[in-house]
């Protein structure tokens, strides 16, 4: 492998941050979110070099475009993360052996964790601050579509790591190549976990081709439900921020389904987003309700349902009860986040007990999944699988334990 040598450098790095005190992180951290703002002019130079290289009517657009007050926030996060308490030494169990061994387990890094993600120049700063304050180094495999604006975000990191005495190989971009992405697939010995965070072609190619660990994040088709006894007001909001707060995120909302008895509160419910240009892909039922009352309608296909659209669009499908609501989220939802807007708590007790995803919500949007607003921090991505992490994955996510066992010289029978 061309990049071996590059795996074994931050694998010999990563052993150095076991040295750095939580203090030391800490002041690493706020120096970068500083470097950050003082150097917001580069960044933004950088990123408009990658924007002019995509057209505006793509979905990604927003997610890698950075503006000043992204990157306050990205800033502000990473003071955010300095401000918590460290995930590493933590004992989640200890007990003595009738024999007198003594058996205690803490929590330790995972050593390197390999970062895999599409046009988010704002996860290259989210992952290293994750990464850092939990003792993790970190391998960096941005998109083509923005190297520019990960390159300069390596590189201010790199800036004030030497600045502190800390090895720059403990952050590491690698070439935005599919070669990379191979070999960074294949580094068995040299990376300890890997995370693919984009949408779902990127996600199945990384889980069908890596030999090391992965956990899976980021494809979200999220589903609300509008129950019989939904609010109309309470609706309304829901679903406005869920769709339009930010479409290009993997938390916004794709499909809305509407119990058939409140088929009428329909226009009311969409009006809003009609101010954002929210096209809507209605089946039958909802189109003939809305043919009249909402300008930018469309007919659903069945591809309608399940796509995870990243854009201002919307599909809307009309159910007979809270059963059929729940079979369609069954067949078409990818364990993201899911949410019923109702006042009957029954109905909402079962939808959270029947819905299988990480995040399941009762009268809120599920823009709420997000790792700052879980107050976790910034987050590293939101994991879809049940194996390890589900759901937000922030500092104590992304460690792992050991067992420490201290005798005086007992043998085993």
């Amino acid at each position: 492998m061309q990049l071996t040598e590059t795996f074994k450098q931050v694998k010999r790095a990563s052993k150095s941050l076991a040295l750095l005190t939580d203090e030391q992180r800490n002041e690493v951290l706020l120096d970068v979110a500083n470097a950050i703002i003082a150097n917001q002019e580069r960044i933004l130079k950088a990123n408009a070099e990658d924007l002019a290289k995509m057209s505006k009517e793509n979905p990604l657009y927003d997610r890698l475009q950075l503006t000043e007050k992204r990157l306050a926030d990205i800033a502000a996060d990473m003071r955010n993360v300095s401000t918590l308490p460290s995930p590493l030494g933590h004992i989640t169990k200890q007990k003595t052996l009738p024999n007198g061994l003594r058996l205690c387990r803490v929590s330790v890094p995972f050593g390197v964790i390999g970062m895999i993600y599409e046009a988010r120049p704002n996860v290259t700063y989210d992952v290293f601050s994750l990464c850092f304050k939990s003792g993790n180094a970190c391998v960096l495999k941005g998109g083509k579509d923005a190297d520019c604006s990960n390159q300069m975000g390596v590189s201010i990191i790199h800036e004030v790591l030497s600045r502190h005495g800390v090895s720059p190989d403990v952050v590491t971009l690698l070439p935005a190549t599919h070669e990379a992405t191979g070999e960074m697939l294949n580094a068995v010995g040299y990376i300890d976990l890997c995370i693919p965070r984009g949408g779902r072609k990127l996600i199945d190619f990384v889980r069908d081709t890596a030999r090391v660990p992965v956990i899976e994040t980021g494809a979200g088709v999220v589903n609300t439900y509008f129950d019989k006894d939904g609010d109309l007001e309470m609706g309304r909001a829901i679903i406005t921020n869920a769709k339009t707060r930010r479409v290009s995120v993997c938390n916004a909302l794709d499909c809305l389904l509407i119990h058939r008895e409140r088929i009428k509160s329909l226009p009311a419910l969409c009006e809003q987003m009609a101010d954002k240009h929210v096209v809507i892909y209605a089946d039958d039922e909802a189109y003939k309700v809305l043919e009249h009352n909402y300008p930018f309608l469309e007919h659903a296909t069945d591809e309608s349902f399940g796509t995870e659209f990243m854009d201002y669009k919307l599909a809307v499908k009309t159910v007979g009860s809270l059963d059929e609501a729940l079979e369609h989220i069954d067949r078409y939802g990818s364990g993201h986040s899911e949410s019923i807007i109702t006042l009957d708590e029954k109905a909402a007790r079962k939808f959270q007990a029947h819905v299988d995803a990480a995040c399941v919500y009762w009268n809120a949007p599920t823009s709420f999944t997000d790792g700052a607003q879980f107050g976790l921090g910034a987050e590293i991505g939101i994991s879809t699988q049940k194996l390890g992490p589900r759901g937000p994955m922030a500092l104590e996510e992304i460690c792992t334990y050991k067992w420490l066992i201290e005798g005086e010289g007992q043998v085993r029978p």
